[in-house]
């Protein structure tokens, strides 16, 4: 066989069977043009989108593209087509079939992607027998991209209600505890604020001793008043700090808390769309011409093959 691929020998059983060739091909072409048409292979539409992320955080080392792709491609996004679609109807596969599942997501995976093009965009494509079918596919992908990714920040926002919430209840409860407390030893102790009074305090009481009027009625007051705060000023001090300290936490909190609230009750949109879907006028699938050329270039070999054997054989 050492010149059964010979060129020359080639070519002239090319020239030879020029007749042969020309009748193969021609045949060729018939029988793809039809095979490849409506009756044999139905026709699909491609509708296209493409998104940007906003309003979005991110999350890992992946990109707000990389995640809102991540997303789409979401097995909840996917069953939620299955059902509003009736994608089963459409893709043929019963209900009863106990590799329904299965069989459901490799056909949508193949009329359906979701791919990061090279501007940083996440483009939806989606191949439908029905064009106004594609474009409402793609279109609803987006809207339920939309719904998924608000219900993932309101269930965030909304557990971070409930936790400052339970948190401000914890602290106004401490707080009145300690206003309670407070006002206990005001009334007792005549200390209403320790570091203000404590200066005026010390002032009045060395004045009245500088004076002599240590045994007159305003001095014996401050005098009282003095060995009050020498008995109860360090608790006085111990729970104006605590008291101080609760408001601050709960002024922080309350901040917390609105921020979150206001979150959850906003109803925003998670993507830009900078290419919205339409309904294609023009199938997308199949390609006619590259099947009626690929069979034609296969029938031509696989015919020059076999004259090759026969010449061969011949010989």
């Amino acid at each position: 066989m050492d010149n059964f691929f010979d060129n020359q020998r080639i070519l002239e059983i090319i020239w030879k069977r020029r007749v042969h060739f020309v009748i193969i091909g021609i045949i060729a072409v018939l029988l793809s043009a039809v095979f490849s048409g409506p009756i044999f292979i139905r026709p699909k539409y491609k509708s296209v989108a493409r998104l940007y992320p906003t309003n979005t955080l991110q999350l890992s080392n992946e990109s707000e593209t990389e995640q809102m792709i991540e997303v789409l491609n979401s097995n909840d996004i996917k069953f939620k087509m299955f059902e509003v679609f009736h994608l089963s109807d459409v893709y043929e596969i019963s209900k009863e079939d106990p590799n329904f599942i299965t069989y459901m997501l490799d056909r949508y995976d193949e009329n359906v992607s979701v791919n990061k093009t090279e501007f940083e965009t996440a483009e939806i494509k989606v191949l439908d027998y029905e064009p106004q079918r594609a474009s409402d596919m793609c279109d609803s992908i987006i809207k339920f991209y939309n719904k998924k990714v608000r219900s993932l920040y309101k269930t965030s926002d909304k557990e971070m209600v409930v936790i400052t919430q339970n948190q401000l209840k914890k602290r106004y409860k401490e707080l009145s505890a300690v206003e309670k407390q407070l006002d206990s030893l005001r009334t007792a102790t005549g200390i209403i604020s320790f570091k203000e009074q404590v200066p005026e305090l010390t002032r009045g009481y060395m004045t009245a001793l500088a004076n002599g009027r240590g045994n007159a009625p305003d001095t014996k007051k401050i005098d009282q008043l003095y060995n009050n705060f020498s008995k109860e000023g360090a608790k006085a001090e111990l729970l104006e700090a605590r008291y101080n300290r609760t408001l601050l936490v709960i002024d922080s909190l309350t901040i917390l808390h609105d921020m979150h609230l206001s979150e959850y009750e906003k109803n925003i949109t998670h993507c830009q769309v900078v290419q919205s879907p339409f309904p294609a006028d023009k199938k997308s699938y199949p390609v006619r011409w590259l099947i009626v050329l690929l069979s034609t270039v296969s029938a031509v070999f696989l015919g020059l093959l076999v004259f090759l054997v026969l010449d061969y054989r011949k010989e």
